[in-house]
């Protein structure tokens, strides 16, 4: 009998588990470009272009390597505009009884595979270092689930920077070397750029007619679309961006958007790049003398540490994680995170960037948006979906903790144990933006008080009776009662007036 084995845009990878539970010589690949998953947030238009590049590509290499495939392009007239719908299609057309599918990233489709009425084998993705069971059994009994000692038990699961059972170097982390500010100059060249061959610009004209209207810029459009582009992207960034990385991750520099950044996400979470592969090349460099340990350290961390935490949160926690708010905010997403003018540097240099590329660096995102949308007590369920949407390198099983849990502090700590919030003295120190901004970073009040000086005694003050206990946060505290009466009372009046004039549209 004929099954049908469907591969998503964000699993191409030839050995994905669908494929390997397959039968070239009978089975029908199914690959379809559908309207519900371009368009149920606004997304970017890099980041549809990207996917549906890739999948064109990777569906042609199918074929080439004997596969019989079923693609369904996004303006065919008889596309169903859902991937139940290219299913039931599919099936129709090659009398397929069943459904070989690879578990997707987001509980939306799995829901959706799990009410077909056709039987759909799902296949747990291989692609990760750490199996569901495997979370979920470190994750059993544990008081807080802290992504650091996960991280050591990635470290020796895989071997990466191991010598005799122990971390190599003889610590597990160098974070404490990696917090250098913004340098004077960047000698960095950034990503592989590469230019659109005849698939690619097809693909483009589509993007630019259904999706023009999008937030974002399409044009011009660099990013790899096949698994031989993206790895030659990830030995440039090694040779030339890797020896930097760990001293200035965290650092932000005006009109720089990729610093000394990888930007391997998007290829990586799209299946065209492997995990350990890049984890691989980066140790081999250092192992050469031609990256240090701080910086292949770092990498690494972010790839089997921190990714491989927040898909196993994600997995753990369910559906509802993405409804999680748990300090209560319910503010609309301001304006400015769509374009709109502001006098805020930080803020209008990162969404800038992210108009342009698809793309911001973990501080931006952290530090910058997140910082003030959990400030000004925007809607994280709002925030989730436009992260989700913005970034090219989003899907929902790596999107949603890293807002719902590390930036906006909406599931109640299961992932951060205090809200990640700074006044403008953190965006002052590792950054240059303060320098063209409106407003003055030292003024702690007064019409031209950066609005970051505000917003955190004001977060802090409404949100006092949950976070006054919190061991990192009872310093801060104290900072704030011995402030003269009249100067705490002046920061929250400007605070809300700020506030106020956000909810009524004005630019601030």
């Amino acid at each position: 009998m004929v099954r049908l084995v469907l591969v998503l845009g964000d699993q191409l990878t030839p050995d994905i588990a669908a494929l390997a539970e397959a039968d070239r010589a009978s089975d029908v690949v199914v690959m379809a470009e559908v309207a519900s998953e371009a368009g149920y947030v606004p997304h970017h238009p890099k980041k549809i272009a990207f996917v549906f590049a890739a999948m064109r590509k990777f569906a042609a290499g199918l074929e080439q390597d004997g596969w019989r495939v079923a693609y369904t392009r996004l303006d065919d007239p008889d596309n169903a505009g859902s991937i139940p719908g290219e299913i039931l299609r599919r099936a129709e057309e090659f009398g397929a009884g069943e459904v070989l599918a690879t578990e997707p990233g987001e509980w939306r489709l799995i829901s959706a595979l799990e009410d077909m009425p056709l039987p759909v084998h799902l296949f747990e993705d291989r692609r990760f270092i750490a199996t569901h069971a495997e979370f979920e059994a470190w994750a059993e009994g544990r008081k807080a689930l802290r992504m650091e000692y996960f991280y050591r038990e990635m470290r020796r699961k895989t071997g990466l920077l191991m010598e005799d059972g122990a971390p190599s170097g003889g610590k597990w982390n160098y974070d404490a070397e990696n917090r250098k500010p913004a340098p004077d100059e960047v000698t960095a060249s950034g990503p592989m750029e590469f230019t659109p061959d005849a698939e690619v610009d097809a693909v483009l004209d589509l993007v630019e007619a259904r999706f023009g209207d999008n937030f974002g810029t399409l044009r011009p459009f660099w990013f790899a679309t096949d698994r031989g582009q993206a790895r030659r992207h990830l030995a440039h960034w090694v040779k030339t961006g890797l020896p930097g990385f760990g001293d200035f991750q965290d650092a932000m520099v005006r009109d720089e958007p990729f610093l000394w950044h990888a930007v391997l996400g998007l290829y990586l979470n799209a299946g065209l790049l492997d995990p350990l592969e890049v984890c691989r090349a980066a140790q081999d460099a250092w192992e050469a003398g031609e990256a240090p340990l701080n910086a292949v350290e770092g990498f690494i961390r972010q790839i089997i540490g921190w990714r491989e935490y927040v898909r196993g949160i994600y997995f753990l926690e369910g559906p509802d994680y993405t409804r999680r708010n748990a300090l209560g905010h319910d503010r609309p997403l301001p304006a400015m995170f769509w374009g709109a003018e502001t006098g805020m540097e930080c803020i209008r240099q990162t969404v800038a960037q992210t108009e342009a590329h698809a793309y911001a660096h973990h501080i931006q995102r952290l530090m910058v948006t997140g910082n003030f949308g959990l400030l000004a007590g925007i809607d994280p369920h709002a925030l989730h979906e436009w992260y989700l949407a913005v970034y090219a390198d989003a899907y929902e099983w790596v999107e949603a903790p890293n807002v719902i849990g590390m930036s906006q502090f909406a599931d109640a700590g299961v992932i951060a144990s205090k809200p990640y919030v700074s006044s403008g003295n953190y965006i002052a120190k590792m950054s240059d933006y303060c320098g063209d901004c409106r407003y003055k970073v030292r003024d702690k009040t007064g019409p031209d008080a950066c609005p970051f000086n505000l917003l955190y005694w004001h977060f802090l003050d409404r949100h006092r009776d949950r976070f006054e206990g919190n061991p990192r946060l009872g310093n801060i505290y104290r900072t704030w009662d011995r402030m003269d009466e009249a100067k705490r009372e002046t920061v929250l009046s400007e605070a809300r007036a700020f506030l106020d004039r956000l909810d009524e549209g004005a630019a601030v």
